[in-house]
C-alpha cells in the first residue's frame, strides 16, 4: 500500500473513530431518535468524503512515488549536494559539495 493511500486511510479512521465514541458506547436509546439518525447520516457522509479523497489521491501518490525513485536514481546519494538554492532571478540551483573535475579541453556535455 502506498504512503499516500496509508496516509488518507488513517485520517479517514482517525475523523470516523473522532465522531462515533458517543454512539458507539451507550447502548440507551437516543432522546431524540432524528437526532440520532443525523448522527449517522453524517458519519456515512463523512465516511464516503473520506473514501473519495483517498481513492482520488491514489494516482497521484503513484505518479509521486515514481518521480521520486527517478529523483533518487538521477541524484544518488543526496549527501554528496548542498541544499537547493534560489537565485535573484528565481532558478534554483543544487550545488555538489565537491565539484566534479572539469572536462579535459574540447570536450562538453552537450
Amino acid at each position: 500500500m502506498c504512503l499516500m493511500k496509508q496516509i488518507a486511510t488513517s485520517t479517514a479512521l482517525a475523523v470516523l473513530l473522532a465522531t462515533t465514541p458517543a454512539f458507539a458506547q451507550d447502548d440507551t436509546p437516543p432522546d431524540n431518535p432524528e437526532l440520532a439518525e443525523g448522527a449517522e447520516l453524517l458519519n456515512r457522509g463523512f465516511q464516503l468524503l473520506l473514501e473519495g479523497l483517498a481513492n482520488e489521491l491514489e494516482p497521484l501518490a503513484d505518479e509521486w512515488a515514481e518521480g521520486w525513485a527517478d529523483l533518487v536514481e538521477k541524484f544518488g546519494d543526496m549527501q554528496v549536494y548542498h541544499p537547493p538554492e534560489v537565485l535573484p532571478n528565481g532558478d534554483i540551483i543544487i550545488r555538489r559539495r565537491i565539484p566534479l573535475d572539469p572536462p579535459a579541453p574540447g570536450e562538453t556535455d552537450i
